[in-house]
């Protein structure tokens, strides 16, 4: 379904104008600070691509990307609009640079799987 939805309540001026939820979720909309945004669900991943401030064209293209984001979407309610919604606000939280290597999910949970990864079944580390 497409409608926008109102901007933020904290006032931040984060909004969606388009969202269309489901197993390939996607839509646009602006960040808090000015700069429009994609989105979309591709299988477990939620990608947002932030363009800089002041491109001029219709349709945005690669070079104009400033910033990225990705976030596991597993354990989302696609087929709910807000939830998808709250997913791409939590995403923008957490731009890095395009060329940024950082990995972008550093959930809790990946981090403690990553420490129990790294234990030793005899009981000390590896």
């Amino acid at each position: 379904m497409h409608r926008p939805t109102p901007p933020d309540s904290t006032g931040s001026g984060f909004s969606v104008e388009d969202v269309t939820a489901g197993a390939h979720a996607h839509g646009f909309g602006t960040a808090a600070d000015g700069r429009a945004f994609a989105f979309r669900v591709r299988g477990k991943t939620l990608r947002v691509k932030v363009y800089r401030l002041g491109a001029t064209p219709t349709v945005p293209d690669d070079v104009d990307v400033d910033a990225i984001a990705e976030a596991d979407v597993t354990d989302l309610d696609l087929t709910d609009e807000r939830s998808v919604v709250a997913a791409v606000r939590d995403a923008v939280a957490t731009l890095r640079a395009p060329d940024d290597p950082t990995p972008s999910d550093t959930t809790l949970v990946r981090a403690l799987l990553g420490r129990l990864g790294g234990l030793d079944p005899r009981g000390g580390s590896a």
